[in-house]
């Protein structure tokens, strides 16, 4: 039986359970034929809820610490997810562990560029540099288009899911009125399930990607290969 694991690099537990939460509901839902055990990490430092330069970095290193802490555990994961929009250490978990490993980002990415264009709606506004660069990193660039970034953060609008629900909803709005994009990705760890709440109370006519949702398929399809 396939071992998947899921790093979550903020401290937050309840991110970690809303995570794996997603991952089990898209597990019964699209792959329900595939045999695997999920198992998931909180990081034992750093931001309880990453928004900047230095809580990125410092969340790269937690991964790996994750990463050692699951195998001292005995668990040999056959594909891991790290459990963050931006994807700390992502690079180097891929040397450090020898699986497949992908992020919420990459994963993101990976969905929304089979649609062509696309753009990023995400909390911090600190995080839309940080994007920018990973989207090169990745190469994606090209097909990302656009970056809208509201001034909550991701662990402010968790705290208040309805504003959040508006507030984003609008952002979603706005960027598929003025941005030429055929998909628009909903960027956020503590936003898992946000997408599906905003599709069900607004209409733009493109698709809009839920971060959790995508790298939690990215990581079963990864434990096949």
């Amino acid at each position: 039986m396939k071992q998947l694991l899921i790093i979550n690099p903020n401290t937050t537990a309840a991110v970690t359970d809303r995570l794996l939460q997603v991952a089990y509901t898209v597990q019964q839902n699209e792959f329900a034929e595939r045999h695997a055990t999920l198992h998931a990490l909180t990081a034992s430092f750093g931001a309880s809820y990453i928004s900047d330069e230095v809580g990125y970095a410092i969340a790269g290193h937690a991964t790996l610490d994750a990463w050692d802490r699951a195998t001292a555990q005995s668990i040999k994961p056959d594909a891991v997810l790290i459990g963050c929009f931006g994807d700390p250490g992502l690079w180097a978990l891929r040397e450090h562990s020898g699986v497949p490993v992908t992020g919420l980002a990459e994963a993101s990415f990976i969905e929304a560029s089979r649609y062509g264009s696309f753009a990023v709606v995400t909390g911090g506004a600190r995080w839309k540099a940080m994007l920018e660069r990973l989207a090169i990193g990745l190469g994606f660039a090209p097909q990302l288009q656009t970056i809208h970034t509201i001034e909550a953060t991701g662990a402010q609008l968790a705290a208040d899911p309805e504003a959040a629900v508006k507030l984003l909803g609008d952002a979603c709005e706005s960027v598929a009125k003025h941005a030429t994009v055929n998909a628009i990705i909903l960027g956020g760890a503590g936003l898992a399930g946000y997408a599906a709440k905003i599709a069900s109370s607004t209409s733009f006519g493109i698709p809009l990607i839920d971060s959790a949702d995508a790298g939690a398929r990215q990581l079963f399809r990864l434990a096949e290969r």
